[in-house]
């Protein structure tokens, strides 16, 4: 899997995630349970989706 997550995206989908699985273990609702997805996302800072359609938010390295 190559980076294709930016600081910002990354931060906000760790943040997400957390609160998301945060709230399933307070009783909120099971459905909450779907924070693994942005939480795992942002960790390993790729996203499948954004593959698949070409997207990028990570800053491009310039020599």
């Amino acid at each position: 899997m190559t980076k294709n997550m930016g600081g910002l995206d990354k931060t906000l989908r760790i943040a997400i995630g957390i609160a998301l699985i945060l709230g399933a273990l307070l009783g909120y609702g099971t459905w909450m349970w779907i924070g693994i997805v942005p939480l795992v996302t942002g960790l390993l800072n790729s996203c499948p989706i954004y593959s698949v359609l070409g997207i990028s938010t990570c800053p491009t390295k310039k020599n």
